[in-house]
């Protein structure tokens, strides 16, 4: 049992995910990425030792509820502890550019959406709170957008005013919720629990029409995830900068 960080990043095979975990493991951290399909896990894991970063995939699928212990009992049973948790895994089944087809979202894909992007990271942070507990500074970092802002989106004056995909905005204003409500309850611990806004990045969801590149989008969780221990809790931040709820 190693008394370096550990870091589990949920959907960290490709993208955000796994630019994440490079950075982290340039740092010395250690990185477990949760991955769909273990094999394409373990070719991120090969890309990231070839940068020299210590890395390990585990099979999750976090629609799935068995996964979910099977990773607790992995990480407790290798490592004893958590330090940093990622809830990297997101999905948008909705057309951003497409117009407000709010009336119109049906219930299946409100459901698919909330099942990743809000049911899947409470249940999994719940799940792995114990071993985060254990950590002398354990940090969450919940991946949300901007437009997960509810003033932002009251706002005719703001940039995302128009950007209205409702079951992807909804999900990521409810995992704000989760934010402000887990690092309440954690406020006298060394836990910090954070939103992340990673920018509109060039990644599968965000399309190559991104201004931001990948690395770029990284920082923002990596910098969450390694506060110091004056660090913010209970916040919404955007490359150090504070967003509107």
């Amino acid at each position: 049992m190693a008394a370096e960080k550990v870091a589990f990043i949920t959907g960290g095979n490709k993208g955000l995910g796994l630019e994440t975990a490079r950075q982290l493991g340039k740092q010395g951290i250690k990185v477990v990425i949760g991955s769909r399909d273990l094999a394409r896990g373990r070719e991120a894991v090969e890309k990231l030792k070839k940068d020299g970063v210590d890395a390990d995939a585990v099979r999750f699928d976090i629609t799935k509820a068995a996964d979910y212990k099977e990773v607790y009992k992995y990480l407790d049973q290798k490592y004893a502890k958590l330090d940093i948790l990622i809830n990297n895994a997101g999905i948008s089944k909705e057309d951003f550019m497409g117009g407000n087809k709010t009336s119109s979202t049906s219930a299946e894909v409100l459901h698919e959406t909330f099942d990743t992007n809000f049911f899947g990271a409470v249940q999994l942070t719940q799940t792995l709170l114990p071993l985060v507990k254990k950590s002398p500074a354990g940090r969450i970092v919940n991946l949300s957008s901007i437009l997960g802002s509810l003033a932002l989106h009251a706002d005719p004056k703001s940039p995302i005013y128009d950007a209205k995909a409702f079951a992807y905005d909804a999900s990521k204003a409810a995992l704000n919720s989760f934010t402000v409500h887990l690092a309440h309850e954690l406020k006298d611990t060394k836990i910090k629990v954070n939103s992340a806004h990673p920018g509109w990045v060039k990644t599968d969801m965000g399309t190559d029409a991104a201004p931001m590149e990948i690395p770029d989008g990284a920082k923002t969780s990596v910098a969450l995830a390694t506060l110091p221990d004056d660090g913010p809790t209970g916040a919404y931040i955007h490359l150090g900068e504070t967003l509107p709820w």
